[in-house]
């Protein structure tokens, strides 16, 4: 019986040793999952803050409704159409990456809100549309890396 309790331990020793291995696997797995996602993220901030940096002439004086909150899901709708109507504007066409990326990360970036009501609006220049779209996206980024 004596001779037992080391064997039993051993095999005890074994099995922690596998499941740390086990857990520092997913955790590898988990990390390389988010990876490109933040990653992607990052660049969405970069090529939106470029946009915003070169936006001279006819650009800056389009009026975009802009939601007073972030919050709620119209309003983030409401940011979506903006993001949109950009899209269609003949003298943004060189941030088309911009847009691929956006569209192709949209459903990540809707958090599920329970909060559904009004939302307020102001029609606002393309600068603050741009602005108020970074600090959404800035957001969301947190909320996923945490």
């Amino acid at each position: 019986m004596v001779e037992d309790q080391p064997r039993s331990t051993d095999r005890f020793s074994e099995h922690i040793r596998a499941m740390r291995t086990h857990l520092y696997l997913i955790f590898l797995a988990a990390g390389i999952y988010a990876a490109p996602h933040i990653s992607n993220i990052a660049e969405l901030l970069t090529l939106l803050q470029q946009m915003k940096n070169s936006m001279t002439g006819d650009i800056l004086n389009l009026r975009i409704e802009t939601p007073a909150s972030i919050d709620n899901v119209n309003c983030i709708d409401t940011l979506f159409e903006g993001v949109e109507l950009l899209k269609t504007n003949p003298d943004l066409k060189k941030f088309g990456v911009f847009f691929q990326k956006f569209e192709r990360l949209k459903q990540s970036l809707i958090p599920s809100l329970a909060e559904e009501g009004e939302c307020e609006t102001e029609r606002r220049n393309t600068t603050k549309f741009i602005e108020k779209l970074i600090t959404f996206i800035r957001k969301l980024s947190k909320g996923t890396r945490a």
